[in-house]
């Protein structure tokens, strides 16, 4: 079987991801939402390395990943895996971590993503991408998106996906981070779900130049409350010449889309983590 471009990898890079508009729909009788979002991978990545150990081990280095190391994703990935595949080695993992945590970039998600890909194709274990995707799906809501890995409608909790032509490439991106951590549980509880008047489905396929009036993430409004400084980084994207600007997720990267080689030099707060996408 052709295992592709990750055949004897041990170290891969996962890469972020931005929404472009996020409106939450409605609420479901498992508690979740239903929502409808477009996922855009952007270049700012992590390093996974993983070598065959004689006892699982997970240690990390760069940005300081919170919480118990038990309850990371990367391992949680491995378990999931062994559970059906017994004859899956332990292994030794290191994370270096270089996108931003709490941003709503989807990090965590991605090594997550990786993890499982990386795995599958080190130790052979012949999954077919419907099945990651599967296997991704149970360790968070946009995991299965970082198998995909390319522009995408999604629905549901955010895992039911469809790949859509939309390419950036020919724009440049700005993100800012500011370090504010937003509570993922607390920005859905400040939502009232309703159906927008023109799905993102529609809406993404218009100009970037149209996307200001047009596309919305319904968490800016209670996020941006809680957080002004949020709101100022977005007008600081729009007069400096930004052709759209948004938040990410719920939060609290910002993003600008700007014309090719067009980004305006900006004196962000040093405390600001700042990443170029040219």
């Amino acid at each position: 079987m052709d295992h592709g471009p990750w055949t004897n990898r041990m170290i891969v890079f996962p890469n972020c991801k931005i929404n472009l508009g996020l409106h939450i729909l409605r609420r479901r009788a498992d508690g979740f939402h239903d929502l409808e979002t477009i996922f855009y991978p952007v270049q700012i990545k992590d390093a996974l390395e993983v070598l065959a150990h004689d006892e699982l081990h997970f240690n990390s280095s760069g940005i300081t990943v919170p919480g118990n190391t038990a309850d990371n994703l990367c391992l949680k990935a491995w378990h999931l895996l062994k559970k059906d595949f017994p004859e899956l080695p332990a292994v030794n993992i290191h994370l270096h971590k270089h996108i931003p945590i709490g941003a709503g970039l989807g990090g965590g998600s991605a090594d997550a993503a990786f993890m499982l890909q990386l795995l599958n194709d080190k130790f052979r274990l012949e999954l077919s991408a419907a099945q990651l995707i599967n296997y991704a799906a149970q360790l968070g809501s946009d995991c299965a998106f970082f198998i995909r890995n390319q522009p995408c409608y999604a629905t549901g909790r955010g895992e039911v996906l469809q790949p859509l032509a939309v390419d950036l490439s020919g724009y440049s991106m700005l993100l800012v981070y500011p370090g504010i951590h937003v509570n993922t549980g607390w920005a859905f509880g400040q939502i009232t779900p309703q159906q927008p008047e023109l799905s993102l489905q529609e809406s993404i396929l218009q100009p970037v130049t149209s996307w200001k009036d047009l596309i919305i993430n319904d968490f800016e409004a209670p996020v941006f409350s809680a957080h002004p400084v949020l709101r100022e980084i977005k007008e600081q994207l729009y007069e400096a010449g930004a052709l759209y600007a948004t938040m990410s997720g719920s939060g609290s990267a910002m993003v600008g889309i700007f014309g090719k080689n067009k980004i305006a030099g900006i004196l962000w707060d040093a405390s600001y983590r700042v990443f170029e996408i040219i």
